[in-house]
């Protein structure tokens, strides 16, 4: 009986590890599509401003992906655990 159910919690945390993985993929892909498209829409507004707006884009984009990548791998390691 016990063993069964320390399979099924087993289970669970695989499944939750790669439903939080999946999450995290997806978010982040959202998160850098809003960025890119404020950063275009800044641009349009104020051109001059350009050079600032595309370097603030590519450092919070980057930064968005570092967090992606640790909750993409938290997941997979959940996944992996037995």
């Amino acid at each position: 009986m016990l063993n069964t159910m320390l399979q099924a919690a087993t289970g669970m945390a695989q499944f939750g590890g790669a439903v939080g993985a999946g999450l995290a993929a997806i978010g982040a892909g959202i998160g850098i599509g809003l960025i890119g498209k404020g950063a275009v829409e800044s641009i349009a507004r104020q051109p001059e401003a350009s050079g600032d707006i595309r370097a603030n884009m590519i450092l919070t984009a980057a930064l968005i992906e570092g967090v992606a990548l640790f909750a993409v791998i938290a997941g997979l390691l959940a996944v992996l655990s037995k």
